[in-house]
């Protein structure tokens, strides 16, 4: 059993005997002497093997060979700051090949060139990189210190079934072919949702588990179709009970992991507030540039666009850009407009402030007493800009919202080595879905409303908020939850509200409302993303690089090459045919 680590050796090591194992990271051949960079999971330390047997094997070895050595430890003459072992060396006095390596498909080393498909194919010869094994230490450490924390707040870890019911009230479901009961299916959990409610109608109280999730939806590069979550209950609880331990135990995670010490509380911030301002339900607080509504300033205005927007119940919101006005020449002005106009809005109509007048783009437009609101309202000074945005509130808010994630990256605003926590709250309980054309769960089913939406459920739905809240960090959701419905009645209207049938009730959800009348207590929890976590404390912006094997944007696996065809046999079995 290997017990010394190659990073671990120091000049307090000099002249001890030690047995190394490791791979072959770098070769130097001198000619007499050759200089071998030995790596482990820990690091690299350098050896030495001199004329003789040791020196022909060494001279002979390939990249990435496996061996075992045995040497003396000794002060190196050159030494190498940029190495944590770069004051010692190891003479070896044996040396033995475990297995040698085949030719590499690319260079292991921190700064590869390899394309990310490559490096997906060969995931097992990418892993021994830094990078990507630095981050899965970082994932592991974040689970250790979830696990530890929450044991000691008698939390208690239970794994919920991976074959379950299909829900579909969300993303898509994988399904799974039943081989006994023909023609039925079993469905892969997008969360572990109504078992972790279930448990706490069984009195557990406290629950938690590091649970895989599976939803068979469109990808990106901070999301999978199978991802893991830190997810927990607890009952008797309000918003603020869940909110608080959560806090804590991130607390504690950043902490471990990072050596970061979070200031708590956390910062809260409605749902409403959070688009008025920053046009996204989690903003990036990493840098100022909010959004400013100015309908009051137009309501009068000649400029038609506005005078629409502000007709047609929507508003006029504008952004501020401090005194760089230079930098944006025509070029790059078209270039934004066209960015926003994928968000569904017409233009990017915007002004400069120069020498004390407004110049350029819709100066001509302005009244004088717009121009003097518009120089009070934002302080303006010498080489200020101000971009507009004028449409529907739904579309201009989330245009403008993409807008200042733009100029923040393009004007190298963002601390990318800071951390900005918050809590976005009460989200509203539905969003209206043009394909189904009815309203949909925000969140999901079970979440419940404000006790003063109550009645809304039914006669309101615009206006119905709920008890949920996300966690955000640096503009990402990190994670979610909500104080569940217990009260069977309640469950009923939220369903009536989603326009399901009794058999659809029934049919998707009928055990889970059965348990709602057994004596359930109030609840609530929260899910944190453990991959998009992980992504976040290791300085990445792809999800892919904190799991050991992730899929593409395709949903594929380069390595194992799956998803796959399976034999006739295989089908025929489960009473399947292929179309």
């Amino acid at each position: 059993m290997k017990e010394i680590k190659n990073n671990s050796l120091r000049l307090s090591d000099v002249s001890r005997n030690v047995t190394l194992y490791g791979w072959v990271a770098k070769k130097r051949d001198l000619g007499g002497v050759c200089f071998i960079d030995l790596r482990d999971r820990s690091g690299i330390v350098q050896l030495v093997a001199r004329d003789g047997e040791i020196y022909e094997v060494a001279s002979g070895l390939k990249s990435e060979s496996v061996l075992k050595v045995n040497g003396v430890v000794m002060e190196r003459e050159s030494k190498n700051p940029n190495m944590e072992t770069g004051d010692i060396e190891v003479e070896l006095s044996s040396i033995e090949v475990l297995n040698s390596s085949g030719d590499l498909p690319f260079e292991i080393v921190d700064d590869t060139t390899a394309l990310e498909d490559t490096r997906l194919k060969y995931r097992y010869l990418d892993i021994r990189r830094n990078s990507i094994k630095n981050n899965l230490i970082t994932r592991h450490k974040i689970m250790m210190a979830a696990r530890k924390f929450l044991d000691s707040e008698e939390f208690v870890e239970v794994e919920t079934p991976i074959l379950c019911k299909s829900t579909p009230e969300g993303a898509r479901d994988y399904l799974v072919p039943s081989r006994v009961s023909k023609g039925s299916f079993y469905a892969l959990p997008q969360s572990p949702q109504l078992f972790k409610q279930l448990l706490m109608v069984g009195g557990l109280e406290k629950y938690f588990q590091i649970a895989k999730c599976f939803r068979d939806e469109d990808l990106r590069s901070d999301r999978q179709p199978e991802f893991t979550q830190i997810d927990l209950e607890m009952s008797f609880v309000n918003e603020e009970d869940v909110m608080s331990l959560t806090e804590r135990l991130l607390q504690k995670i950043f902490k471990e992991v990072k050596g970061i010490s979070l200031a708590l509380p956390l910062r809260r911030m409605k749902y409403d507030d959070a688009i008025r301002y920053y046009g996204s339900d989690k903003p990036d607080l990493r840098f100022d540039m909010p959004i400013h509504t100015v309908s009051d300033i137009f309501k009068d205005s000649s400029f038609q666009v506005f005078k629409n927007a502000i007709s047609e119940d929507g508003s006029v919101v504008c952004i501020k850009v401090d005194g760089k006005s230079c930098e944006f020449s025509r070029k790059k002005i078209d270039a934004l407009t066209e960015y926003v106009k994928t968000y569904k809005v017409k233009g990017l109509p915007y002004v400069k402030y120069e020498n004390g007048e407004f110049v350029s783009g819709i100066s001509k437009f302005l009244s004088d007493s717009e121009k003097t609101l518009l120089i009070e309202k934002f302080d303006l000074k010498d080489n200020d800009m101000l971009f507009f945005g004028a449409d529907k509130n739904r579309v201009v808010y989330t245009a403008m919202g993409a807008l200042r994630l733009k100029l923040g990256k393009d004007l190298d605003l963002i601390d990318t080595n800071r951390y900005e926590l918050l809590w976005v709250t009460e989200f509203p309980s539905f969003e209206w879905s043009e394909e189904e054309g009815r309203y949909l769960a925000c969140h999901h089913p079970f979440t419940a409303p404000l006790d003063r939406d109550i009645d809304k459920l039914l006669t309101d739905k615009a206006h119905c908020y709920s008890r949920a809240y996300d966690i955000v960090i640096n503009g990402y959701e990190a994670g979610g939850g909500s104080i569940r419905i217990h009260d069977e009645k309640v469950q009923e209207k939220m369903f009536q509200a989603l326009e399901l049938s009794e058999e659809d009730i029934q049919d998707k959800f009928g055990f889970f409302v059965e348990a709602l009348k057994y004596g359930t207590p109030p609840h609530g929890g929260l899910a944190l993303g453990l991959d998009r976590l992980t992504m976040l404390l290791s300085g990445t912006d792809n999800i892919r690089d904190v799991i050991a094997f992730p899929k593409t944007t395709s949903a594929s696996d380069l390595m194992s090459e799956c998803p796959n065809t399976v034999s006739c046999e295989q089908l025929k079995d489960l009473s399947i045919s292929v179309k």
